[in-house]
């Protein structure tokens, strides 16, 4: 890694005496691993590392990972950790998550959003607001949930949205249980409807959209999906948009944490969009 300059070597030591967590503004379209490493990138620059790439995998650099991944067609809260700070990405990935979701009745898709393909059409007509909050209560509390098979969820080692973009056959792996904390419909306006939900670690609000149409004798798919608050931070208070990502405001956004115990000093990101996790120790 080549750094010039006193300035660059003063923004590489204060970058790598970052510890903690905060949490970044995670927009449409890329995956949430694009945007983790052009938060990265961004970061090193200022540094002043020459021709970092910050896919590259070696030890003993910048220690920098999310804890909780948002679909790709999904925005809002990404919480990152930073050196000792990738340490406590489990709890956010176990802790409360906030989610605000706008479905669409009478199309259903092989991904459960809008970025797949439409596979069933029903009627929605019977659908009423009344008829909808009485089924909600189904998915309230302590329940079982069959993940979407579009997911980063792996089977073989591989992931299982990557299997099925190849053309080989996968199965839904089994329900699981989850826990819904509170779920209200705050919009309906047939065909589409919005839900404001609170749930714990692992839940899919795709496979709840999925579930609640099919519920209805009809069927459903997201639009939007945007989570709004994971553990201590929120959207409205707590993001840092792109145009903030600099050394100096993610120290002041920084929530610092104690001194890990030892450990093999690599960090954490999720492979499942709700639960799960992976290593990556990113230097150049």
């Amino acid at each position: 890694m080549a750094v010039t300059g006193a300035s660059h070597s003063g923004n590489l030591s204060k970058l790598q005496a970052l510890n903690g967590m905060f949490a970044i503004y995670k927009k449409q379209g890329p995956t949430s691993a694009d945007v983790l490493y052009s938060l990265k990138e961004r970061l090193m620059k200022e540094a002043g590392a020459a021709n970092f790439n910050p896919r590259k995998r070696r030890k003993n650099c910048l220690k920098i990972g999310h804890g909780g991944t948002l679909d790709s067609a999904a925005s809002g809260v990404l919480v990152v950790g930073i050196g000792n700070g990738t340490k406590m990405l489990t709890t956010m990935l176990a802790g409360s998550k906030k989610y605000t979701a706008v479905g669409e009745l009478g199309k259903a898709t092989d991904t459960f959003d809008a970025t797949g393909s439409v596979v069933q059409e029903k009627a929605y007509d019977h659908v009423t607001r009344e008829t909808m909050e009485e089924e909600l209560k189904k998915f309230t509390g302590e329940i079982m949930q069959v993940p979407p098979i579009y997911s980063a969820l792996k089977k073989d080692g591989k992931r299982m949205s990557v299997l099925l973009k190849q053309g080989q056959k996968v199965e839904a792996k089994p329900a699981r249980p989850v826990t819904v904390y509170n779920l209200a419909l705050t919009d309906f306006s047939p065909p589409l409807f919005t839900l404001e939900v609170e749930c714990g670690g692992g839940f899919y609000i795709r496979s709840l959209v999925d579930d609640l149409g099919k519920s209805l004798s009809s069927c459903a798919h997201v639009r939007e999906l945007v989570r709004t608050k994971q553990g201590q931070f929120t959207l409205q208070e707590h993001v840092l948009k792109e145009e903030r990502w600099t050394i100096e405001e993610v120290g002041r956004a920084l929530q610092t944490c104690p001194p890990p115990e030892k450990t093999n000093g690599l960090s954490l990101h999720p492979d499942d969009p709700e639960g799960g996790t992976s290593r990556d120790p990113t230097c150049d």
